[in-house]
């Protein structure tokens, strides 16, 4: 038997083959069905969709406001029938229905009206307005008994969208690439979200069926056996998932109950989602029992909260306090982590919740890259007005975490951040790219379509060498030349909008701030513009891009195989600006092994290394630079004395790697600067 109720009544049927069960609980998952074989044998209580269990199905959907829910059954082989489902507490509805089982479909009619699919469905093959079918999560054959996740300190994150990610755009293909990012270096692979969505295309971002794969990008199982070859192969898997809005079509959680949103909370969006309301306690249950799915029934390691600055009221905090608290301990023996998009550098959710905090494993700190891409490619409109993009300010973000601590903010319009004292260098989530800062532009380009190689090269050094977690974009590994742009693919009038909408965000760039410049941004509607944004998996074994791939590998192997990268205090790494083009960043052990990187970020010029961060009489020699000939085409390598004092010449912007040849100097302390507040 795969499952069992937890609480049955005694409620007769109504003729064809339903029984009603009661919920005498308030609605955390306690009280619902109890799925028996969850991921390390760990109970796992559904609280909405459809539970197949031993020649049963049973069914819950919350609708308060609804006076009868019909489930209309398709079964694979027979004829359709209506089933009544019983009314219960805290609005919910409910049924137990003999007679089906796994690929049968079904819908729901709220007082005769309908059909509406289910908006905690499983899996929704004609489409997202379509019918849902009853999916078995359990008759999968995993083979990751033996897999305890990855630890946050551990974590090389590889974002990917699975439908660009290959030619193909499904799992199935996706997974015939992960013995690649293994062979990189990577240790988890993040999935932008697959929730399904209208069309045939979307970034994921227009959430709908929150709880069913994406049909485009194949089935349920075939995601469970993507996260099976990727637990094979010793990589984590995390899950983009969104909770601060519902798309603006094929979201019909709203339709089941007005109360999922509010106007008390408008959004970019619209109404906001109503975490706080009257019935606040089970909108919050629906997003933390989407959490707690991809956990039971797909394996994720880890999930990115999209945008959590979004969502609106004192509901907020509690959604994320209880999901941190119910997905962390899902798994006994498992590393499950809770990551978040937040762009108001707020410490408190990093801070356990006995100091007053949210309890969340890591955030992702767009400082780093605000300062990188003004630093190296001049950007200076919209967010990018408030960073100097010095070097100075860039070792002060790395010294920190992020740059903005509560000072003023023009782009904010008022103070932006919090000390982040204390906290952990690996839960700062860095990066060069992501899909934000590629497709959020107007091309979708790259940072490799306006900064050389050599520089590049070099950036991509600091950023794996740094103490804070790096994740890195599809692409990315080998300077891909496919842009990633916006894609949507929205009936036509919603479309239209899109398009409209996506060329006015741009009119106060001052690239864009004339209609013919407009006119050059893809249509997100055009199928050229997804076609675009696909991957060339054949580029990376051509030159320049084959060096900048070997490059990655290396330096992921000395992220992963040297103690003195490996180590995560605070305490054991400093850095500092050695001229207005020059970055020191010293990583330093228990064992008393120690890595110095000196990086050149614009033109050449030399440089000395003071002896606090080189160390007073200590010897070094060069592991690695960013211009060897396997790397570059064209080497330009740099020109290093290493002294004492160690002093090197640069040709080009590069980096260099030098590791302590003589005995431990104590004395990084000094030069950690104290987090002003």
């Amino acid at each position: 038997m795969k499952g069992h109720r937890a609480a049955h009544s005694d409620a007769p049927t109504d003729g064809d083959g339903a029984r009603g069960t009661r919920v005498d609980a308030p609605p955390d998952g306690r009280a619902a069905r109890v799925v028996a074989g969850g991921l390390g044998g760990d109970p796992w209580h559904p609280t909405f969709g459809a539970v197949v269990g031993a020649g049963e199905t049973h069914f819950r959907v919350w609708a308060p406001d609804a006076r009868s829910v019909e489930v209309r059954i398709e079964p694979r082989a027979g004829r359709p029938r209506r089933v009544a489902l019983v009314p219960a507490r805290y609005g919910m509805h409910e049924a137990d229905v003999t007679g089906v089982g796994a690929g049968d479909r079904y819908a729901f009619f709220l007082d005769g009206q309908g059909p509406l699919p289910d908006p905690a469905s499983r899996f929704q093959p004609e489409g997202v307005h379509g019918p849902s079918e009853a999916v078995d999560p359990w008759a999968f054959a995993w083979s990751d008994a033996g897999w305890r996740g990855v630890r946050l300190e551990d974590l090389v994150l590889y974002e990917l969208h699975v439908g660009t990610f290959t030619r193909a755009g499904t799992f199935a293909a996706a997974a015939e690439r992960l013995p690649l990012l293994r062979d990189l270096g990577a240790t988890a692979v993040e999935l932008m979200p697959v929730g399904d969505f209208p069309g045939r295309r979307n970034w994921g971002y227009d959430p709908a069926a929150l709880f069913a794969p994406a049909r485009c990008y194949g089935t349920p199982d075939e995601l469970r056996a993507f996260v099976d070859t990727a637990h094979r192969l010793g990589l984590a898997v995390h899950l983009d998932v969104v909770y601060n809005h519902f798309g603006p079509a094929g979201a019909y959680g709203p339709a089941f109950s007005r109360h999922f949103l509010t106007a008390r909370h408008r959004s970019p969006w619209g109404d906001g989602i109503d975490l706080d309301g009257e019935h606040g306690r089970i909108v919050r249950e629906f997003f933390i029992q989407n959490a707690l799915a991809w956990v039971h029934e797909y394996h994720v390691d880890g999930l990115r909260l999209d945008a959590t600055h979004a969502l609106r009221g004192d509901g907020a905090r509690q959604l994320l306090v209880e999901l941190a608290a119910r997905v962390h301990p899902a798994v006994a023996g498992r590393e499950v982590l809770v990551i978040a998009e937040d762009d108001r550098n707020r410490a408190d959710l990093l801070h356990p919740l006995s100091a007053g905090g949210v309890g969340l494993d890591a955030v992702w700190a767009d400082d780093f890259h605000h300062q990188i891409r003004r630093l190296l490619a001049g950007d200076s409109e919209g967010y990018f007005e408030d960073f100097a993009g010095t070097v100075a300010d860039l070792a002060t973000t790395i010294r920190r975490g992020w740059l903005f601590t509560g000072q003023p903010s023009r782009h904010w319009r008022g103070r932006r951040g919090t000390d982040p004292r204390g906290i952990p260098p690996p839960r700062f989530v860095y990066c060069l790219q992501n899909h934000d800062q590629i497709g959020n532009r107007a091309l979708g380009d790259r940072l490799t379509d306006v900064i050389d190689l050599a520089t590049f090269r070099a950036a991509s050094a600091l950023l794996l060498c740094a103490p804070q977690t790096p994740l890195l974009f599809m692409g990315q590994e080998w300077a891909a030349r496919t842009p990633f742009r916006y894609f949507t693919d929205h009936e036509p009038e919603l479309g239209r909008a899109v398009t409209e909408g996506r060329r006015r965000e741009f009119r106060c760039f001052s690239a864009f701030n004339v209609p013919d410049a407009r006119d050059r941004i893809p249509d997100p509607q055009a199928l050229a513009t997804f076609l675009a944004s696909r991957l060339d998996w054949e580029e990376r074994d051509r030159e320049p891009h084959a060096g900048i791939w070997r490059l990655y590998q290396a330096l992921l192997a000395w992220r992963r195989d040297e103690p003195s990268l490996r180590d995560p205090r605070r305490d054991c790494f400093a850095v500092a600006a050695l001229d207005e083009a020059t970055l020191a960043l010293r990583r330093d052990a228990a064992d008393d092994s120690a890595l110095l990187l000196v990086v050149r970020l614009v033109g050449s010029g030399a440089c000395a290394v003071p002896e606090g961060l080189a160390g007073v009489g200590r010897e070094w020699s060069v592991l690695g630079t960013t211009e060897e000939a396997r790397f570059a085409a064209d080497p330009a390598p740099p020109r290093v004395e290493v002294g004492p004092p160690l002093r090197i010449e640069f040709t080009r912007p590069s980096a260099v790697l030098l590791r302590a040849l003589s005995g431990a100097d104590r004395s990084l302390a000094k030069h950690v600067d104290p987090v002003p507040s």
